[in-house]
């Protein structure tokens, strides 16, 4: 064999396949699309207090532009705060989790229910469409015979 490849030199030239790509392919593929009516999670108490915290901070500090600084000092504001001074925020974060658990009821009787209401929705659409279809051709026909 001289001058040529060797077997084993051409069968690891094959399998230079990047495998990593349809594994990763196949994950994206399974995950479901989020629905956009769905309700989101409440803030938390922290997540409620760095609500008004930004806004303290940003009047105090104008020029600073670094999220990360006001996340690090909301942190450590938060961290100092004693249970008394949270106790507005939890109360705060509590309400919203008990409106979210509300909505989210809601939201899942509407998905039981769901599908057939959407059926109807959307034949209604169509049949709506074919309505609005059928008066624009009645009235170009009309216009037809009153040029004749």
């Amino acid at each position: 064999m001289k001058g040529g490849k060797s077997k084993s030199d051409a069968k690891s030239g094959r399998l230079a396949v990047n495998r990593k790509s349809t594994a990763k392919a196949g994950k994206k593929a399974g995950k479901a699309a989020k629905d956009p009516n769905k309700p989101k999670r409440p803030a938390s108490a922290f997540f409620v207090f760095m609500e008004e915290f930004r806004v303290q901070y940003k009047k105090e500090h104008p020029k600073n532009k670094s999220v990360a600084a006001v996340g690090k000092a909301g942190g450590d504001k938060w961290k100092s705060l004693s249970d008394a001074e949270k106790v507005p925020y939890i109360a705060k974060a509590e309400k919203r989790k008990a409106e979210y658990e509300k909505n989210m009821k809601a939201y899942n009787k509407r998905q039981d229910e769901g599908p057939q209401e959407e059926e109807e929705q959307d034949a209604e659409s169509e049949k709506s469409m074919s309505e609005v279809n059928d008066e624009d051709d009645e009235e170009s026909s009309g216009e037809e015979e009153d040029d004749d």
